[in-house]
């Protein structure tokens, strides 16, 4: 019999104070898709390209802080829902009989990063060695996909990421579900989150496959506007000499972000998208050469995401022309007979299609 064991890294710790997502300086774009994910993961996670240091891993873990604490079963690596199903826990499926209210933890929405040099089994989990070696039992190691479920996977330099960990990772974003198979473990246990990824363009491309499997792609740079530098400067050293002082000041204006996106995740379901937003969505497709239909799915969703956040019942044009970029930048063909940037090509047929 395989038995699963909570590691020590298998259980979301409390956080030291992180910097507020309401206090970070520009970078709107980034913020309203990390929003929109967060709003609805179905969107399929966000791919951030840009410089170092321009907010990207402080932006994520700022928004997990601003989310609600999840309630999880108790004793269970995997962070299952109580009120979810839990058919897929190797865990909590051994107790469905119901006879016994189950235990209930609250923990903070984890934020996992994926290092670049992580083994496969550090990521999938594993047999834990010392166990089969002190009491020779078969017991599973949970691995950082296990920690990550129901919460964020960052992944730094993910253009840097070595290719098996790619395809694995595109098998996991696809089914919600990890399987492994080896060492004579048989283990399957949920796995659903939301993929944040960050890297430099000028260090190597990403693979086509997994950069389409991102719901949302931004582009971040270094501010130059000598004003906006000074903020960020001034705001980051206030946070580093009294980061608790610094979270106070800001505790407001993150309740306020935390309130609309509870707001946006439960009226997401209810705003209407109109045919002829659909209409436009998928001419705009059309003309930029899009592969599939994901284009149209990801436009959709994310509109209605941002009307939500708003408040808004119904998608408009507005909604459709502001998400349409970061939609569709990372979707293009390449055009040798056109050196336009994507960001302009996707801009350029949107006043064609879409109107000013």
């Amino acid at each position: 019999m395989v038995k699963n064991t909570p590691n020590a890294e298998g259980r979301s710790k409390e956080r030291g104070p992180v910097f507020p997502f309401s206090a970070i300086v520009g970078q709107d774009e980034m913020r309203t898709a990390l929003l929109i994910a967060a709003v609805d993961p179905a969107i399929g996670g966000v791919m951030v390209f840009g410089d170092r240091g321009t907010g990207k891993s402080t932006s994520v873990r700022g928004l997990a802080a601003l989310l609600p604490m999840m309630s999880v079963v108790h004793g269970c690596p995997y962070n299952c829902d109580p009120e979810g199903d839990l058919s897929q826990c190797p865990v909590c499926c051994l107790d469905e009989s119901g006879t016994q209210p189950r235990a209930v933890d609250t923990t903070p929405v984890p934020v996992v990063d994926l290092p670049l040099g992580a083994t496969e089994d550090r990521v999938v989990g594993a047999l834990d060695l010392e166990r089969a070696l002190t009491r020779g039992e078969k017991a599973f190691e949970p691995g950082l996909l296990a920690r990550a479920n129901r919460g964020f996977l960052y992944i730094d330099e993910v253009n840097l990421l070595e290719d098996h960990l790619v395809d694995l990772l595109l098998d996991v974003a696809a089914s919600g579900v990890n399987v492994v198979e080896r060492e004579g473990l048989s283990i399957r246990h949920p796995a659903k989150f939301v993929l944040i990824g960050s890297g430099n363009p000028e260090e190597g491309e990403l693979r086509p496959q997994l950069l389409d499997r991102f719901g949302l792609s931004v582009e971040v740079s270094t501010p130059t506007d000598l004003r906006v530098r000074i903020d960020v400067v001034r705001r980051r050293d206030e946070f580093e000499n009294d980061p608790a002082a610094y979270v106070a000041k800001w505790a407001d204006d993150d309740a306020a972000v935390r309130q609309q996106l509870l707001r946006g995740k439960e009226m997401l379901h209810s705003v209407e998208v109109p045919d002829d937003i659909l209409e436009q969505a998928a001419k705009l497709c059309i003309s930029l050469g899009t592969d599939g239909l994901r284009g149209e799915l990801t436009l959709m969703r994310a509109a209605r995401a941002l009307a939500a956040l708003r408040g808004d019942s119904v998608v408009t044009l507005a909604h459709l022309r502001e998400v349409a970029p970061s939609c569709l930048r990372h979707r293009l063909r390449r055009d040798p007979l056109d050196e336009s940037g994507s960001t302009t090509r996707v801009e350029r047929a949107m006043e064609e299609i879409l109107g000013s």
